[in-house]
């Protein structure tokens, strides 16, 4: 399992990157920031970017204004 914004488990596989959890959980929205275990991955990471099991995954709609 991993946990997402200590609010969703999501069961794990192997070969699980950043850009399945984001789809699993249903984030749409293009501009987001994800950390695994407290460590910023950057967005050109995201499709690649391997899970662990047990893996704590934040990830934070970032929004623009003026």
């Amino acid at each position: 399992m991993v946990r997402v914004n200590d609010r969703w488990d999501i069961p794990w596989h192997k070969g699980m990157t950043v850009g399945d959890v984001l789809a699993a959980c249903n984030f749409t929205h293009h501009y987001v920031a994800v950390s695994i275990n407290g460590e910023l991955v950057p967005p050109a990471q995201h499709a690649a970017q391997p899970i662990a099991d047990g893996d704590q995954i934040q990830v934070i709609h970032i929004i623009g204004g003026g």
